[in-house]
């Protein structure tokens, strides 16, 4: 998949195009519907299937603070496209230039003079141009002028709920993995490299890999099971927090420490992969170091029970 980074990036291979937009946040069931139905339309019509998205995502730029979690950065939503056998991804920087064109001038600017769209596929609530005056029927009524076809795309739903990313961030508050795995189609994941950290958690006993995340806040919080997957390692039992280190630190991001349960390596500069399984408990402010390390070994022992309760842990783990 090629990923093409604002309009000034755009040639001639590029247009001609079936097309979709939207955030795309998680790649869930619901998107993949709408993504292979891009798909079958990109092979009806002989043309290249493209993924337009925003970067930040529209509600980040307007309430950095209050918009929600990702559910994925970017980096994890090219990787699922591609999986997906998405052609091209056009990334548009969501800007004051963005903010404030109209529904006619983003028509013209992206999918007619941008990428000479030919289908276009997009969801029956989905509202774009300045004061969100875009929508569907908005679309249509412009068909013929600009030359494209479009359609709606329908909403699935699962145990008669819309498969959304809010009730995936839902399900993930819960601590309920198997409902977020449902409606994703796949096991909840966050991932990225191990940095160098302060090394606390070596002094604590417990040596962690600290993962950058990117992100201001994760759609989880708080101490987990997980498994770990990437450059040498394959679903290796770990320990997991996810949040602020409120007992040693207070961050004001998001942090994602692992450590590898009896496997002691070197992981620095490695991508991992962390695989979410199962929450032991919130993340919590402690009264002091010692007061932490025996809360952290009490999270260990509950691990291993669960490992071995639940994935037959000493006899293969998956």
């Amino acid at each position: 998949m090629e990923i093409i980074r604002g309009l000034h990036n755009l040639r001639p291979r590029h247009r001609g195009c079936a097309a979709t937009v939207g955030a795309f946040d998680g790649v869930h069931l619901g998107h993949r519907a709408v993504l292979e139905h891009l798909k079958s339309e990109a092979a009806r019509l002989g043309v290249a299937s493209t993924v337009i998205f925003f970067e930040p995502l529209p509600r980040e730029y307007f309430q950095p603070l209050e918009a929600p979690a990702r559910l994925m950065n970017f980096r994890e939503k090219c990787v699922a496209l591609r999986d997906v056998g998405i052609d091209q991804a056009l990334c548009l920087r969501f800007d004051e230039r963005v903010r404030n064109m109209s529904a006619d001038g983003f028509i013209e600017a992206v999918f007619s003079r941008g990428l000479e769209a030919q289908y276009i596929a997009i969801g029956d609530d989905f509202r774009f141009g300045k004061s969100r005056e875009g929508d569907l029927r908005y679309m249509a009524e412009r068909a013929q002028e600009y030359g494209y076809e479009v359609r709606s795309t329908s909403t699935l739903a699962r145990s008669g709920e819309r498969v959304s990313s809010t009730r995936i961030r839902a399900a993930l508050a819960e601590g309920d993995f198997q409902l977020a795995a449902e409606l994703l189609g796949r096991r909840f994941v966050m991932g990225g490299r191990v940095l160098h950290g302060k090394q606390l958690g070596r002094q604590l006993g417990f040596p962690t890999a600290n993962i950058a995340l990117h992100r201001l806040r994760a759609p989880v919080q708080g101490v987990f099971v997980v498994s770990v997957t990437g450059e040498g390692l394959d679903s290796v039992p770990a320990l997991a927090n996810v949040g602020v280190r409120p007992t040693v630190e207070d961050s004001i991001r998001a942090n994602l420490e692992v450590h590898l349960i009896d496997v002691d390596e070197d992981l620095y500069g490695r991508r991992l992969t962390v695989n979410f399984l199962h929450k032991l408990r919130d993340e919590n402010k402690f009264e002091g170091i010692e007061a932490l390390r025996a809360a952290i070994s009490n999270d260990l022992e509950q691990a291993r029970q669960w490992l071995a309760t639940y994935h037959g842990w000493g006899r293969g783990f998956r």
